[in-house]
């Protein structure tokens, strides 16, 4: 008898590699939620409302720190920026600093469309982590931020032995 999509999940998430296989599903069927709902809704793929929401947390934030905020390769970052500007959610001002970068800021338009994104966000954490309790909820965040914030989620060790 064929196993059930639910016996395959178990048999990875109960492999050597379950760590990773737990988080990797989490974040992937997530992202596909939300992908769609935020592609369907407002038109904009999922990298550039998190940008949004970055250039609305940081005004004046230039598209290499948002790299380093939401880690994804610098012209995925440069695309939604511009996807952002063409829809005039987003403005670049040349930096006093340095007239050849930009530093962003959000619009009305943009903070109009980041409020309603950030709404359903919200609900849409609720509804992900609603299997925890509160107590548990908070330890997963503290453990989340821990790895987060290891020197070894960025960079490897291991995955450099070849170079």
């Amino acid at each position: 008898m064929p196993m059930t999509v639910q016996e395959k999940l178990d048999t990875v998430f109960a492999s050597d590699l379950s760590h990773l296989m737990a988080v990797s599903y989490i974040v992937l069927c997530n992202n596909a939620v939300t992908d769609r709902y935020i592609e369907r809704e407002f038109g904009i793929p999922v990298h550039a409302w998190s940008s949004l929401f970055a250039v609305e947390t940081f005004p004046g934030i230039k598209a290499k720190e948002i790299r380093k905020i939401f880690p994804r390769p610098q012209n995925t970052i440069s695309r939604a920026i511009a996807l952002l500007e063409a829809r005039g959610l987003v403005r670049q001002e040349a930096s006093q600093e340095d007239g050849r970068e930009k530093k962003i800021f959000i619009t009305p338009e943009g903070q109009a469309v980041l409020k309603d994104i950030r709404q359903v966000s919200v609900d849409r954490q609720s509804e992900i982590f609603e299997p925890l309790s509160a107590k548990e909820l908070k330890t997963f965040t503290q453990l989340a931020l821990k790895i987060a914030n290891g020197p070894a989620l960025k960079d490897s060790k291991i995955m450099r032995r070849g170079d």
